[in-house]
């Protein structure tokens, strides 16, 4: 017997991509790891806006969402920018070893 898959399933694999996403940003001290934890909170944002374009036969989610993935390709670009530049000044992608951004 085969089970659909209903909004309550998407709606589980993107609160288990967030809480995943948000304990990578919350405990990590890698700027990488943080940049693809922010990633996978968006991928969740994502699957939700679809989940729900889906129940209720609008695709305004799925264009939203396009949206959402176009932000995250310009994040993920900045971010890898100021993470070069950062690494070729002080050699290093720990949070904790860079103090450039303190008073």
């Amino acid at each position: 017997m085969l089970y659909p898959v209903t909004t309550t399933h998407y709606l589980i694999l993107s609160a288990a991509l967030l809480l995943i996403g948000t304990l990578g940003v919350l405990t990590r001290r890698n700027i990488v790891i943080i940049l693809m934890s922010i990633e996978l909170i968006l991928n969740a944002v994502n699957i939700n806006l679809i989940a729900f374009s889906r129940h209720f036969g609008h695709v305004t989610g799925q264009i939203f969402a396009i949206f959402v993935i176009t932000v995250a390709v310009a994040e993920a670009a900045v971010g890898l920018g100021v993470l070069i530049a950062l690494f070729r000044n002080k050699e290093t992608v720990q949070t904790d070893e860079i103090e450039l951004l303190k008073w």
